[in-house]
């Protein structure tokens, strides 16, 4: 009734099938379903997926960083900042962000993935107060980027490994849950300084959109300063 709509069509939609509803019938449902944006967004792909018209995308699969970028990162000195891609993977770290995230830092060469992290390594546990919280953010990127690529072989070999290995993952998967992951704050506990928290932005990068990087920056005069200090040493 509130987005002004039959209980047949409706139903129709909650089956699945969403081929040929109208921007204005996605609109009206968004509204009386009171989506976040982050939801709307994933509403709106999924619709646009169900398209017979829609033609296969081929995911951009960045798996290195420009040496531009890197460089730009590494400039970046005195907060913790990396690069992550769709699925993902971290592709570079600067300085401070590889004494902040220990774990992401690959011996050989290939990115590490927060994901498997997460779900895979007991160490996430400790390093992540707020294990549950992560867990469920790790979720929802993987879900956003399935809906916007379902051809990606290698995000789709990653969710059926998560989904085999992990019984935490795949509860969360079923859920069908989406998230704000673009800006808040985090909490982790460092092996060496300990508690650390930290306000984040997720920002764009125009020319990679497949690319995100993570900004991460204390409160002024807060004991994470002294600690980033301690860590760049």
């Amino acid at each position: 009734m509130l987005a002004g709509v039959s209980v047949e069509y409706y139903t129709k939609l909650e089956r699945g099938n969403l081929s040929g509803a109208s921007e204005s019938v996605l609109n009206s449902l968004a509204g009386a379903l009171q989506l976040t944006r982050e939801e709307r967004d994933y509403f709106f792909l999924l619709a646009k997926s169900t398209s017979p018209t829609r033609a296969a995308r081929r995911s951009p699969n960045v798996e290195s960083l420009r040496a531009n970028l890197q460089h730009t990162i590494d400039l970046m000195t005195g907060i913790p900042v990396y690069v992550r891609n769709s699925k993902l993977d971290i592709l570079g770290l600067n300085a401070l962000g590889k004494a902040v995230f220990p774990w992401a830092v690959s011996s050989d060469g290939k990115p590490r993935n927060t994901a498997r992290f997460v779900f895979l390594n007991d160490e996430a546990r400790n390093f992540f107060p707020d294990w549950q919280k992560s867990a469920e953010d790790a979720v929802s990127i993987l879900r956003m980027a399935a809906v916007k690529d379902p051809y990606d072989r290698a995000l789709t070999d990653l969710i059926g490994e998560l989904s085999t290995r992990s019984e935490d993952f795949r509860q969360m998967w079923a859920r069908h849950n989406i998230g704000r992951n673009q800006i808040g704050q985090k909490h982790f506990f460092h092996p060496v300084v300990g508690a650390l928290t930290f306000n984040y932005e997720a920002l764009s990068a125009f020319e990679d959109p497949d690319l995100v990087m993570l900004v991460y920056t204390p409160d002024a005069g807060s004991p994470e300063v002294d600690k980033l200090l301690q860590l760049s040493n």
